[in-house]
């Protein structure tokens, strides 16, 4: 007999059908899997054989061949274990159903026919309902984050005969339901604020224009200087995720089955703060399995790299990718897998070796040498790509020591969603465009045009600081978005000069 199934896979973050047919031939006992099944793949005969058993279910003492098509994709997980068992028990007719092949099935078996989680469940769902599947059959634990994709019904299962009764129609089973809408409310307050930082309120305003545009910020000071507090609360005055950017980071949480348990969404900008140490697969994503990286954890949040100048080189480099396409593509011999990656880029390093080059309080031990040598661990070309450079000083103790409260997160917030909302209406014919620091030289000359006082000012920053032609346009954009948080149609000759300020630290450019 021959019983066919469909099931799911995820290529990068992106979700593809695959068919699971179970032919049962007379002859010696036997279970073959085809198809380029890995390991986990191979291992899932003996993990349906017990769970069949132990879900008093006779299994076939036949010769069994399971093929995964199509049979030129690899297929990795196990989340073909439940779709593989139903298949064979509907081949045995221990079942028969109307309905098997217009749900799309997923899910690990235990050894006693419980149904376990698995990673990737959004990106297939997702696939399904626009591959036209009445429903998809998903692990109970993974029923929340299936049932946030509308218009498919999501049946939780935590047992392979709860399967079989649902298929054969002996048992309804309620589709799982969430109220996307309760979801984005239970976000909660954030645990850290602005009003937490004494003083800085220059770099202040700079975290709020790379808020505002998008912009990647680099800062530099000594130790305790309040770098990686101000770092921390930056995701505090980005806007919120939209519907649609919440589904595409939480497509790569769940490829990476990092989505934290009864949480069908990321309702929150990602924030992540990978240690110094980390490998460049770690970073940017790789492995035998190409899995995403910190890059694309970070999608549509912050990534945060502090003591950048004590990251690897090559590590460092790989991020130019990135930061250019907003993507990352991994090329393996058999494949080649793509994850999204647009992110903004903070990082914070000290001036020199020991931290205190140019410290009033501090006596740097540091030679000429050793600080050039420090801070060429960080080539030009990566350098050019920060669009705002800050200073960080050291606080005095009369701003440490004072007890009012800087402008709260939620003020500064509502500043930036203002001059989002600009860029928006100003990019809303333009794919891929979402804020200042996307723009293409044909926008800059569009929405970016300067009038003779700003040409001039502007001319006079680039003689006289040697700043390179990335640069040139770096400031073009910054003083766009200063623009915009003023409500200003045309750039001003404040803006430019505001603009050049952030790309004049340590003289580099």
């Amino acid at each position: 007999m021959l019983a066919r199934i469909f099931s799911g896979t995820v290529d990068g973050v992106n979700g593809l059908q695959v068919e699971v047919e179970v032919d049962i031939a007379k002859g010696l006992p036997a279970f073959a899997t085809v198809g380029l099944p890995e390991a986990a793949v191979r291992e899932a005969k003996d993990r349906v054989k017990a769970a069949i058993k132990n879900s008093g279910y006779d299994f076939p003492n036949r010769r069994i061949t399971v093929n995964l098509a199509p049979a030129d994709v690899r297929k990795v997980g196990t989340g073909y274990d439940l779709p593989m068992a139903l298949a064979l028990l509907a081949a045995s007719e221990v079942f028969t159903s109307d309905i098997l092949t217009d749900y799309l099935v997923i899910g690990e078996l235990s050894l006693d026919g419980g149904v376990r989680p698995v990673h990737g469940i959004l990106p297939i769902v997702m696939a399904a309902k626009e591959l036209g599947f009445q429903g998809v059959l998903v692990p109970m634990a993974n029923a929340e984050e299936a049932a946030v994709v509308d218009s498919i019904k999501v049946i939780g299962i935590e047992a392979l005969c709860e399967a079989v009764e649902f298929l054969s129609g002996s048992r309804q089973i309620k589709p799982t339901v969430v109220d996307l809408e309760a979801i984005f409310r239970g976000d909660g307050e954030d645990l850290v604020d602005m009003s937490d930082v004494k003083g800085q309120e220059q770099v202040k305003r700079a975290l709020e224009v790379a808020a505002a545009g998008g912009h990647n910020i680099l800062m530099e000071g000594p130790p305790g200087s309040g770098k990686t507090m101000l770092a921390r609360r930056l995701a505090t005055i980005l806007p919120d995720l939209t519907f649609e950017e919440s589904l595409e980071t939480t497509k790569v949480y769940s490829v990476s089955g990092l989505l934290q348990n009864g949480k069908g969404l990321v309702i929150a900008r990602p924030f992540r703060a990978p240690h110094h140490t980390i490998s460049d697969a770690g970073l940017i994503g790789g492995g035998q399995t190409p899995r995403p990286g910190e890059v694309s954890m970070a999608h549509n949040g912050v990534l945060f790299l502090d003591e950048l100048a004590e990251f690897k080189k090559n590590v460092l480099e790989g991020l130019r990718q990135p930061l250019e396409d907003g993507g990352v593509t991994i090329a393996r011999a058999s494949s080649s897998m793509s994850f999204p990656a647009r992110f903004l880029l903070l990082a914070a390093m000290n001036p020199c070796p020991c931290g205190y080059q140019g410290d009033k309080h501090h006596n740097c031990t540091c030679s000429a040498q050793m600080i050039q040598r420090y801070k060429n661990k960080i080539s030009g070309p990566l350098l050019d790509r920060f669009d705002i450079h800050m200073e960080v000083p050291a606080v005095p103790f009369k701003e440490i020591s004072d007890d009012r409260d800087g402008e709260s997160s939620q003020t500064i917030k509502e500043r930036v969603v203002a001059a989002r909302g600009i860029q928006q209406q100003r990019f809303k014919r333009r794919k891929g465009i979402y804020c200042n620091s996307q723009m293409s030289s044909r926008d800059l000359k569009k929405y970016c045009e300067l009038d003779l006082p700003c040409h001039s000012l502007l001319e006079n920053a680039v003689n006289k600081l040697g700043l390179s032609a990335r640069a040139f346009q770096r400031i073009r954009k910054i003083a766009r978005t200063l623009a915009d948080l003023d409500s200003s149609e045309d750039i001003q000759a404040r803006h430019i000069a505001e603009a050049v300020q952030y790309r004049r630290l340590r003289g580099k450019t």
